[in-house]
């Protein structure tokens, strides 16, 4: 068996501009389904939902037959955790709350096999479709794509140099975490926010490398668009679960809604 294509990881480099969402409910029933809605990617969600490793082989195999492509965040750049992800079959890796460039070289090396890096070494696996890829351990690394999230303003500042690091695909802006640590808890929309995460996208475009982020809204995401962000989510499952189910519910809790009238005498 050939080593399997990372489509996502040349779809982030074409030019145009890939649209996802978050995935954080653990359902593989909910990412199949948004993979089939016409997402082009995916991100599994494991830092901050309880989605476990035998979970997220679950959603990646769901993921597998929908034209999605899988990205998995680890709940940290560890060095355990990653080689997990990998093992069970991630080939993109969304790695949080990289400061540094050494982090960052942490992170490339926890996913290359000695001598490039120090990931562990087993058989058979996932990753490896079961010991059926020929030479898996010499060619792994070539479909993998290695994300670094930046999520601080003092990381923010660190931008070039992050980027600089080799096996470094692309890099994620955090804009939540990214307010907060300004000071704007909570205000994405908050304009010393938006001049940062506008600046962020050209300081990736000078460094070649592609750049990713969330935004809340169709709104935002247009916003991000014109700053030059090249691949962008558009929400998460249960975001989009939970707002349409307000969305429902208002149509009939409003003052003279329907289920606020006497019901008709029978």
């Amino acid at each position: 068996m050939d080593l399997p294509i990372n489509h996502f990881k040349r779809a982030i480099a074409s030019g145009r501009t890939p649209l996802g969402a978050w995935l954080g409910s653990g359902a593989p029933s909910t990412a199949e389904a948004l993979g089939c809605a016409g997402f082009d990617f995916l991100v599994v969600d494991m830092e901050h939902t309880p989605i476990d490793t035998p979970q997220m082989i679950d959603i990646l195999r769901a993921i597998a037959g929908t034209p999605a492509q899988a990205v998995v965040r680890p709940p940290w750049n560890d060095m355990v955790m990653i080689k997990r992800a990998l093992d069970a079959g991630a080939q993109s890796l969304l790695l949080p709350f990289v400061q540094n460039a050494d982090e960052a070289r942490r992170a490339v090396a926890y996913t290359r096999y000695p001598p490039e890096g120090v990931r562990g070494v087993a058989g058979s696996h996932r990753g490896s479709r079961y010991g059926t890829v020929a030479n898996y351990h010499k060619r792994a690394s070539e479909e993998l794509c290695v994300i670094v999230q930046i999520e601080t303003l003092p990381a923010l500042g660190k931008l070039p140099e992050i980027a600089a690091v080799p096996g470094v695909d692309s890099i994620f802006v955090g804009p939540s975490d990214l307010s907060a640590s300004m000071g704007h808890l909570g205000d994405v929309t908050h304009p010393a926010v938006q001049e940062h995460l506008a600046a962020a996208a050209e300081a990736c475009r000078r460094a070649g490398k592609p750049s990713g982020i969330i935004g809340p809204t169709p709104e935002m995401v247009a916003r991000f668009i014109d700053y030059g962000y090249s691949w962008i989510a558009i929400g998460s499952d249960m975001g989009f679960m939970v707002g349409r189910a307000q969305e429902y519910l208002s149509r009939f809790r409003q003052p003279g809604a329907a289920s606020d009238k006497p019901a008709a005498p029978r």
